[in-house]
């Protein structure tokens, strides 16, 4: 495949785990690589200035909304997790270590359920553990290699790649050097995507 979508996620951004329900499936319609680039969203708003829109009432009302509507419209699971925000360091160390084990897939496909679709504690260590041990991830390795210093500093650099390139927020896409910020943007992704066709 010469085409490709990368997407910059965190996990504890419901955009992104709504992103994640969607983009498998829209790159295999346009024969395209995904790309998935784990990025520490809280380092992305301080460095930007940013924050989590359910700071300001207003508009953390109406995401809720809008999420709970796209949800339904791609017919997926989803409840806005009663514990966030939680602290995804953690779990975004766990998930560059998951993806250096060749265990990403299997890693997102148990934490972003647990997180919005089963409502979990995820910034619980105990908790992160037991989810991954009932999946058949061994979670002591992932633990151990989410804590080394190539791993720790994997996500730094991801992370710092993710602003450079103009991030924001979370998700954010590229086909190219073009940038696609929310999981409300997918049409254009594969729009972008069937261009390079």
């Amino acid at each position: 495949m010469t085409k490709a979508v990368e997407c910059f996620f965190d996990v504890g951004s419901p955009a992104s785990y709504l992103a994640w329900t969607q983009l498998p499936a829209l790159a295999e319609r346009q024969q395209a690589q995904l790309i998935w680039k784990p990025m520490l969203l809280g380092g992305v708003f301080k460095a930007t200035g940013n924050q989590s829109p359910v700071m300001i009432p207003a508009k953390g009302t109406y995401m809720l909304k809008d999420l709970t509507r796209y949800a339904r419209h791609y017919d997926v699971e989803m409840q806005f997790n009663p514990f966030f925000p939680i602290n995804t360091l953690q779990l975004m160390r766990g998930a560059v270590a998951a993806q250096d084990l060749g265990q990403l897939d299997a890693y997102l496909n148990v934490v972003f359920p647990a997180l919005w679709v089963k409502g979990l504690d995820m910034g619980q260590a105990e908790v992160v553990a037991q989810v991954l041990t009932e999946a058949g991830l061994d979670a002591e390795q992932v633990f151990t290699h989410a804590n080394t210093p190539e791993i720790k500093g994997a996500l730094k650099a991801s992370t710092e790649e993710a602003i450079a390139r103009g991030a924001f927020g979370a998700p954010t896409l590229f086909v190219g050097d073009e940038m696609f910020f929310g999981q409300d943007r997918l049409d254009w992704v594969e729009s972008a995507l069937h261009e390079k066709a």
